[in-house]
Parts: structure tokens; sequence; C-alpha cells
């Protein structure tokens, strides 16, 4: 899709992305119906016979952002998510003050940013992290920062979502 902040040129992408502060406009038409498709993919996934409450969300960058976004919104109990170099998109939308009122009030997030990413800044982690301890049990709320990490992955950052996978999907008898 065409992405405004790429000068209109076409790259992958789940919504379009207008700037890179915390202020930008947010493409909510294509968020929303991003995180419907989503939600679609979900509910084909219960269909063919796998518990909500077995999947995991998770995605890099726009894939975390909506990966968050989408576990926020859905009527879906999920396992959790797994939120990489990410935002939360529509930070404003949800309540100010107090916890949201959905079925994944008590989801376990894991959220990792490198501390030298240019694209997504770490600030941008940090302020996520924030809004969401006040808006789901903040105890399972679980932010990892990677020294020298820029818009990137690490061994070490793959170690600790394979523990969080593992210790929210164990193995069924």
């Amino acid at each position: 899709m065409p992405v405004s902040l790429n000068m209109n040129m076409s790259m992958p992408s789940w919504f379009d992305i207008t700037g890179l502060s915390p202020d930008s406009q947010e493409d909510e038409a294509g968020i929303k119906q991003a995180a419907e498709n989503v939600k679609a993919l979900i509910d084909q996934e219960v269909k063919n016979g796998i518990p909500s409450n077995r999947i995991i969300l998770g995605g890099f960058s726009q894939g975390g952002a909506l990966s968050l976004y989408t576990a926020l919104t859905t009527h879906q109990k999920l396992a959790g998510v797994v939120a990489l170099s990410c935002w939360l998109p529509l930070r404003a939308s949800f309540p100010q003050q107090g916890p949201i009122s959905g079925v994944n009030k008590d989801i376990p997030v894991l959220q990792c940013h490198g501390d030298c990413d240019p694209l997504v800044p770490v600030m941008f982690g940090s302020l996520t992290v924030e809004k969401l301890k006040s808006m789901i049990n903040p105890a399972n709320v679980t932010f990892k920062t990677y020294s020298g990490m820029m818009h990137s992955s690490s061994l070490e950052e793959m170690m600790d979502v394979k523990q969080f996978i593992d210790k929210h999907l164990p193995p069924i008898d």
C-alpha cells in the first residue's frame, strides 16, 4: 500500500503512516480495518479448533502496534501479545484513567525495544508501556530494552520472546 511517510511509495504495511512523532495524525480507518482483518483471522482459527486463549498476537513495528491495538479491542480472550519495536496506535481512543473492561484486561504483554531505534524511538515504547499499565493488569506488562539495538531484532530479544511464549502457551497433554 502507498505510505505517506514513504513519499506515497508502496511498501508492505498494515496501515498508512504520516509521521513519526507522538502527535502525528494517525490513519484511524486503516488501523481499525487492519484490526478487523486480524480479528477475522482469530475467528477463523477458532473455527478451525484453536481456542482463542491459545493464540498470541505478535509483530514488529506496525505489526506490533496492530497486535496491541487488536488485543485491546477484540472480544476474544487471547493468550498474550508480543510487541516489538512499536507503539500503541490510537492511544487517545482508550480510557484516560483506569483499566479497560474487555476480556483481555489481564492479558500478558511482552514489549521489547532497542534503545538506539531511529525509526520508532524507545520513548514510544516507554509511553506505550505506561499507558498499558494503566489499562490492563500492570503485573502482566513486561518492557525490555536492548542496548545498542536499532529498529531490528537480536538473539537476546528472540530468546525473551521464546521464554514468553513457552510460559504463556504451555504444551497441551
